[in-house]
């Protein structure tokens, strides 16, 4: 696992870095755009890789985008990714001979 993958920033250090309210960070994950961890005390974690993600649903937004519309593309660009390891694991498997 990638430092970039750790769950462990705050949402207020969120918030600091992507310059968005913390209300506006909940509504994106209320909005499924997001998946932060939760500490035993509840608290939000998130990685680096979230901030990322923030500030290009910020973008996105800021473009005029709807919140259902980054969701289908994220869900659209998952897919496509799940597609391509499943040919690459099979072209692996075929050039190595291995069978399931």
């Amino acid at each position: 696992m990638s430092y970039k993958d750790k769950k462990v920033i705050t949402i207020g250090v969120v918030s600091e870095l992507t310059g968005l309210s913390e209300r506006k960070i909940r509504y994106y994950e209320e909005r499924k755009l997001l998946f932060p961890e939760r500490s035993k005390g509840g608290t939000r974690k998130y990685s680096f890789l979230d901030v990322e993600r923030l500030v290009d649903i910020a973008n996105k937004m800021e473009d005029g985008m709807q919140t259902f519309e980054i969701r289908k593309m994220e869900q659209k660009a998952l897919r496509k990714q799940e597609v391509r390891e499943r040919m690459l694991r099979g072209q692996l498997n075929a050039a190595f001979n291995i069978r399931k």
